[in-house]
């Protein structure tokens, strides 16, 4: 018999059925209606408080923010006359981003824009260290028939953008190489330091070097900006807005841009420098070291072989000697010796007389002649080495080291935008110091002639021109800064012998006689020096041979002799002596000064000697060494 089960199930009805039902629905509704306001709320979120977001996330699909490089300032003369300025310039760049094909495209501008070997091989590494939209230069200064053969062609071209802006300019070229120095791209370093989008915008430049550098915060002046709608593919539709760049600064300076010119161009195919100073408040009137390079090709983009072949030149167009050069200054100190000499109690009348040379223990220093007997003037005047090895066995170099500071020789200068090399002007405790070593006499010998331990470069021999011209500690300035410019702590009468002696060099029958001046009334007073180069080949004299063993030429001047206004230096290296090759070049740049119809006319018939002006020149020589070739018709002989 079964037995009945006591939970037995109920029986299903309609009632159970329906209210199963009902609390499912409510369940599920509930759900709904929380997804459905979760949903709601984000979507209000959304839409109110991230609106502006969203906003700028969607315009920014078809709206283009570019930033526009301001111009640089400009960098002006005395006068206002351009050293540096702006010019309008075509340019060609890629988007990376919506460049489609590229292989295809980088051939049409190769043929379209001629790019050669050196341009490609740099777009392409550009292209692989770019990144979205860093847009990569392909040519900047472009033709504007080429700028309109690449418009034309646009529908067929992914990612160029053609762009219209500012390129740097420097009018003379070389002539400011070493003074004004370039602008460049910023490179990857000073991107990273500065965190600048600017630095990534295709035309900003920086400076690199000279003033340039020195005054960028000055220069640089602020971007503008330009809204332009787009299309998907990047083509421009419209321009939305527009706000203008705000210029540099003018950087003003006490160069004459008519004299640095002429300096530069009178300097030929020489290697050195050329300073001229105003005798009345140190005003640096032309700062030039030659040979150059033409500021503008770096501006531009300098290509790799032009750059190889500035590199290669043995005459240095990449230093700059007027402050960076430095040389034995030879005779050009004979001057500020016999200041000293006077300071510490030498009568200038007293005689000594040569006889060829003199004699120190069993070593005999050799002079430049036999001069017989002289007093100090006439030393100046003959540059008698003789007299000075007297002196300066006397004296010991000691006693003279402290003129010459005081005339500026050893010192760096507070010389904006110049990095300077400042020599040196020993004495007892310096060679200790250095070679720890005692001081010879026959070190105090090689001293007073400008020789031995002794090194200055091309600045500093003007300044010291300039002191003993003004009586004066001038300081040497680029731009208008207010120095104190003492006088000097020598009695007037010490300075007076000096210059007479200076006066007898140029005007008398003394060693640069053949450099006076073709002018009535103005006299110019100087004095020369040879610098023996060390190291000379054996057998040789510097006064011949290969063109590195032979010795440099350099001269110091003033003019005029009894109302100094303007003082200067002139360094031809390995010229083989300051007669022959400084004197001249100082005789034409004081013949500028006062007649520039007289200069000019010596200058252009030089120049046709030479093989043209220096840009004509450089461009002859950069071929001819691409060709494998020199364009020097007599190499190792005087440029």
């Amino acid at each position: 018999m079964r037995r009945k089960n006591p939970r037995q199930t109920m029986p299903i009805t309609e009632a159970w059925r329906g209210m199963t039902f009902t609390r499912r629905t409510l369940l599920v509704g509930g759900g709904q209606m929380a997804v459905g306001a979760a949903l709601a709320t984000r979507m209000a979120y959304i839409s109110v408080v991230d609106n502006d977001r969203y906003v700028l996330e969607s315009e920014s699909n078809r709206v283009n923010l570019t930033l526009v490089p301001p111009r640089r300032g400009w960098i002006v003369d005395r006068h206002g006359k351009a050293l540096a300025n702006n010019r309008v310039s075509l340019r060609i760049d890629i988007i990376p981003d919506r460049l489609h094909n590229k292989d295809l495209v980088l051939g049409q501008l190769r043929t379209l824009l001629r790019l050669d070997g050196d341009a490609m091989d740099r777009i392409e590494r550009d292209l692989k260290a770019a990144s979205g939209f860093q847009p990569v230069a392909v040519a900047e200064d472009v033709t504007e028939q080429d700028y309109s053969a690449v418009l034309v062609r646009l529908p067929d071209l992914s990612g160029i953008a053609p762009a219209r802006g500012f390129a740097r300019n420097y009018p003379t070229g070389a002539a400011v190489g070493h003074l004004i120095g370039y602008v460049g791209a910023p490179n990857a370093e000073e991107y990273e330091k500065a965190k600048n989008p600017l630095y990534i915008t295709p035309g900003f430049k920086i400076g690199k070097d000279g003033l340039e550098k020195y005054f960028e915060d000055v220069l640089k002046g602020k971007p503008g900006a330009r809204r332009v709608e787009v299309t998907a593919r990047g083509k421009v539709v419209r321009d939305l807005s527009t706000q203008p760049d705000v210029q540099g600064k003018t950087v003003h300076l006490t160069i004459d841009a008519d004299l640095q010119e002429y300096v530069a161009r009178r300097m030929g195919r020489e290697s050195g420098a050329a300073i001229v100073i105003d005798c009345l408040n140190g005003d640096i009137l032309s700062f030039v070291s030659m040979p150059s390079f033409d500021p503008n090709s770096f501006s531009d983009g300098i290509s790799n072989s032009e750059y190889a072949w500035l590199r290669a030149d043995d005459h240095q167009p990449l230093i700059n000697k007027a402050t960076r050069g430095l040389y034995p200054p030879g005779s050009t100190l004979k001057p500020m010796a016999a200041i000293a000499a006077m300071e510490h109690g030498v009568d200038p009348g007293e005689k000594h007389t040569c006889i060829g040379g003199y004699r120190l223990g069993s070593r005999f220093f050799r002079c430049l002649g036999r001069h017989g007997t002289i007093d100090m003037p006439t030393a100046i005047e003959k540059s008698c080495n003789s007299y000075f090895y007297w002196l300066g066995h006397r004296l010991g170099y000691d006693a003279i080291a402290p003129t010459a500071r005081l005339l500026g020789l050893g010192e760096e200068y507070q010389l904006a935008g110049s990095a300077q090399r400042y020599g040196t002007i020993p004495d007892s405790e310096w060679k200790m110091r250095k070679y720890h070593r005692e001081w010879s006499a026959s070190d105090s010998l090689n001293a007073v002639i400008g020789q031995g331990y002794v090194l200055a470069n091309p600045l500093q021999l003007a300044v010291m021109a300039a002191r003993i011209a003004s009586g004066r500690a001038l300081y040497p300035r680029l731009i208008n800064r207010q120095f104190e410019n003492k006088p000097l702590p020598f009695a007037e009468e010490h300075l007076a012998v000096a210059r007479e002696g200076m006066n007898r060099v140029v005007n008398g029958p003394g060693t640069a006689v053949r450099s006076r001046l073709p002018l009535d009334g103005i006299a110019m007073a100087g004095k020369t020096g040879t610098a023996q180069v060390r190291g000379l080949a054996s057998g040789g004299n510097g006064k011949g041979g290969t063109w590195k063993y032979r010795d440099h030429g350099l001269f110091v001047c003033f003019a005029p002799v009894n109302n100094p206004r303007y003082a200067a230096s002139v360094v031809i290296e390995h010229g083989m002596g300051g007669s022959r090759a400084a004197a001249p070049v100082a005789k034409d740049i004081f013949t500028f000064l006062y007649d520039r119809e007289k200069a000019m006319a010596a200058l252009e018939g030089f120049e046709a000697g030479w093989g043209g002006t220096i840009t004509e020149r450089m461009n002859r020589d950069y071929a001819a060494w691409k060709a494998g070739a020199s364009s020097d018709p007599e190499p190792g002989a005087p440029r």
